[in-house]
């Protein structure tokens, strides 16, 4: 592929120390990155919007002795803004728009030394849990291309998975880190709320449900990279103080005894898939050969109230989005030729929720972080699968050409109350949710949460597993996170045709 051979098996850490060694140069890594950028995007669509042309221009501007100085690094097409680059959320209301400054957290991984080399595909919006957009069609799992690599850091997920990059931004506001980590065989931890900065164009994304961070196939990625991107900026709703230690020293250091209880139990009351079951079952064992403390034991909650209300937030935040930008615009958005019909539908359905019963459902959260705080005073962790299923086909979850006809007809009547009251979307939504019922949780108490690849199923594609954490307590995660890497080595699991 190039003469710099080793890249595909060197994570971030490596790479910039190899650098600083001058072992190799940041040319020869940077075109490592684009010549498997070139060859491999064009079989799972991840990178949509190339920056290799300016990358040279735009690293004079970073310090040499910047911690991960000369490493190629992938943008999520979603809340990451960049200066001169286009920014379209993955919908096509946006194609056009092009940001005139940076948001907070792309520069704080610019002073991280990374270089910029594009964006990555998102659903429009960050919607769905699959990476489907219209606009630039779907992003393939590497593992297995009739599959997805999950949503909404879709994208981010298959370009690491793929080696184009080592580790990549990602955002998670119900499982948009985790999900496409545990579908590509990747490490992602969804850090605190308030963990890591949102502005300066976003106050509390999703209502305090979302925060970026990155996905990455090694622990002490991860963990220095929320070292160098972690702390409130000017303005911050949830400032958190920064821990005592640096997160990627805690790495090196193995955790103390913890107690985990550990569920297989779908809150929904579906099904749970064998592989699932299996992944968390196998990691029970070896967490409990290593000398853990590990029992069946989950947090009492209303499953369907918290993903109504999940459900309201949603809505509500996209009505609210699309409503600004129509503003920005002058114009009303067009279903099914400027936004999608799903996302057309949602805002319909937004508009129908009152102020009072917004903010009702964004009580509950209080519920659900209380009932977790008196868990965590038993248990340390609470472990479940990172997903009910296995990564779908693609287009197996989007709607087929007969039901967008439908729902573009369902825009243009005025019935959004009656769809409303009738329960037929709330319906819809739950039977997604039945295959993605574990990560919300986290999302909406706040608390930090990750998905580590434990288990490859039969079939050939990556299983992960979940473990939540107290609010603030990242460090328990990594440092557990760090003790499975060195016993999976999953590291070592690769595409086959990747060395084809």
């Amino acid at each position: 592929m190039n003469k710099f051979k080793e890249y595909d098996d060197m994570d971030a850490v490596a790479l910039s120390l190899a650098i600083s060694k001058k072992d190799v140069s940041i040319q020869e890594v940077v075109n490592a990155a684009i010549t498997r950028m070139d060859q491999r995007n064009p079989q799972i669509n991840a990178v949509v919007t190339s920056m290799v042309d300016r990358w040279s221009n735009d690293f004079n501007k970073v310090d040499p002795e910047s911690r991960f100085y000369g490493v190629p690094f992938l943008l999520k097409d979603l809340v990451a803004a960049y200066e001169g680059v286009p920014f379209s959320c993955g919908s096509r209301a946006l194609v056009d728009y092009i940001p005139e400054h940076n948001s907070e957290m792309v520069n704080r991984f610019q002073k991280a030394g990374l270089v910029h080399l594009g964006k990555t595909n998102t659903p429009e919006f960050g919607l769905m849990g699959v990476t489907e957009p219209e606009l630039f069609g779907p992003t393939r799992n590497p593992w297995n291309t009739d599959h997805t690599p999950g949503g909404s850091s879709g994208g981010s997920a298959a370009a690491v998975a793929a080696r184009i990059v080592p580790v990549a931004s990602a955002g998670d506001g119900g499982g948009s880190i985790r999900i496409p980590a545990s579908c590509c065989g990747l490490f992602g931890l969804k850090p605190s709320r308030g963990r890591t900065p949102t502005g300066p164009d976003q106050g509390q994304l999703w209502q305090g449900a979302a925060v970026e961070h990155v996905l990455s196939r090694s622990v002490r990625d991860s963990a220095l990279m929320l070292d160098l991107t972690a702390g409130p900026d000017h303005g911050a709703h949830f400032p958190i103080s920064k821990p005592e230690h640096s997160y990627f020293e805690l790495t090196k250091e193995s955790p103390k005894t913890l107690k985990i209880a550990f569920s297989t139990e779908n809150p929904t009351g579906g099904s749970v898939h064998p592989e699932c079951k299996r992944a968390v079952e196998k990691t029970a064992k070896l967490l409990a050969s290593l000398g853990h403390k590990v029992e069946e034991a989950k947090p009492e909650y209303d499953a369907k109230q918290l993903y109504q209300s999940y459900l309201a937030m949603n809505l509500g935040e996209t009505a609210a989005a699309i409503g600004n930008i129509e503003q920005q615009l002058g114009r009303k958005l067009k279903p099914g030729e400027d936004i999608e019909v799903m996302t057309a539908l949602l805002v319909k359905l937004g508009k129908e929720y009152s102020a009072k019963e917004f903010a009702q459902t964004l009580h509950t959260w209080n519920i659900y972080a209380r009932s977790l705080g008196e868990f965590h005073k038993k248990y340390d962790l609470f472990l479940t699968p990172t997903m009910a299923d296995l990564p779908a086909k693609v287009g197996e979850l989007m709607p087929s050409t007969a039901e967008k006809l439908i729902m573009k007809g369902l825009c243009k009547l005025p019935i959004g109350s009656l769809l409303k009251r009738s329960g037929a979307f709330e319906h819809l939504a739950f039977r997604q949710l039945e295959k993605l019922p574990f990560t919300q949780l986290a999302n909406l108490t706040g608390q930090p949460a990750m998905s580590v690849p434990v288990h490859w199923a039969d079939n050939g594609l990556p299983v992960g597993v979940q473990f939540i954490a107290p609010m603030a307590d990242e460090a328990t995660l990594f440092q557990l996170a760090a003790q499975l890497e060195s016993e999976l080595d999953w590291q070592a699991h690769k595409p086959a045709w990747l060395d084809s």
